[in-house]
């Protein structure tokens, strides 16, 4: 194979109308592609399928000690009519706003893996990249789609990474499992599919070492989705997934599929009030608050009908709960506890 001597660089017909330039400066492989451009790892750790069509595969492989970047399966034109790579029609999950009722939908434990498609013959990526696993670990897998992720163990995503991204069909896969929480093929409802993926896996000729179904245990109330929340933290875990009782699965992002994490508790001065809309229109629609950093935002949600009627007043205190913050600090999805009746 070619390659280039320290300082040279060469020119390599892309997609575009200008060549992609490959260059090697000081052992630092570099390419003018967007696919190396818009890596987020550091700059002598990237590679591309420009520099593996001119290095090979084995150089660019010892040269990164063998992680290289999965290589897209299929494309796409985009809007602009480039090529990006084109994943699996997977479902997406919406995060909970703290307001909808989830009684009687399906928890299960949000896994912090690495989300993968077995489209009958191969793993994919959300991206639509192969997973090179190895023959024994796919070894009995139904011919049949199956959504689920690539897992080790818990606060082992980087563990899981470093070895699902390998190309060498390494003997480090007998660490990972497939646990399998959907089947997109099956047009039913949710509780037929899960129950598809149990009995074909069961069904197996031999004992499926390396794939099994994901849990999942009905969500009685908001008490028990707490309570649930709290044990699956409390092992280490990411949080919750919910999925909605006799849905269909569907491609996108949905409202069907809600994603829980922890909740956290804050005080904030409430320092305007604004009125409703449609069934709330004449009562209180949210509470304009600000935090001790000067950050302002809005709650609008987790108000019964009659403190919606007589409100919180302005200069009060208020508890509230929320998932995360936001890069700019404001609290997302926001929902309102009590009035604090002293603070120090």
């Amino acid at each position: 194979m070619p390659d280039l001597a320290d300082g040279e660089s060469s020119e390599m017909k892309g997609s575009g109308a200008k060549p992609y330039v490959l260059r090697n400066t000081g052992g630092v492989y570099s390419c003018t592609c967007p696919a190396w451009r818009n890596q987020s790892t550091p700059i002598e750790r990237r590679t591309c399928k420009h520099l593996r069509k001119l290095r090979g595969d084995a150089a660019e492989e010892a040269r990164l000690g063998g992680a290289l970047p999965q290589k897209p399966v299929k494309k796409r034109l985009n809007a602009d009519g480039e090529e990006e790579d084109a994943g699996p029609p997977l479902l997406l999950a919406e995060s909970w706003d703290n307001a909808a009722d989830l009684a009687g939908w399906w928890m299960s434990e949000k896994l912090d893996g690495v989300r993968a498609y077995w489209d009958g013959k191969q793993f994919l990526s959300r991206q639509g990249n192969l997973f090179h696993a190895p023959d024994w670990f796919i070894e009995g897998l139904p011919d049949v789609p199956l959504d689920g992720e690539l897992w080790i163990d818990r606060k082992k995503f980087q563990r899981t990474v470093s070895i699902v991204r390998r190309q060498d069909k390494c003997d480090l896969w007998s660490e990972v499992r497939f646990l399998v929480f959907d089947a997109p093929a099956i047009g039913d409802a949710f509780e037929r599919r899960v129950a598809f993926i149990k009995e074909t896996l069961a069904a197996r000729k031999k004992p499926l070492k390396f794939a099994r179904s994901h849990e999942h245990q009905l969500c009685k109330d908001l008490d028990c989705l707490r309570a649930e929340l709290a044990r699956v933290e409390a092992l280490g875990g990411e949080g919750l997934m919910l999925r909605q009782p006799q849905s269909k699965y569907e491609a996108g992002r949905s409202g069907t599929l809600l994603k829980v994490k922890r909740f956290h508790d804050a005080e904030a001065v409430v320092t305007a009030h604004q009125g409703g809309l449609g069934k709330h229109k004449g009562r209180l629609g949210a509470l304009v608050v600000k935090l001790p950093s000067g950050v302002t935002f809005s709650v609008g949600t987790g108000f019964s009908d009659r403190e919606r009627s007589a409100p919180p007043p302005i200069g009060a205190t208020i508890t509230f709960r929320y998932q995360e913050l936001s890069d700019g600090g404001v609290p997302r999805f926001p929902s309102y506890v009590g009035v604090r009746s002293s603070v120090t």
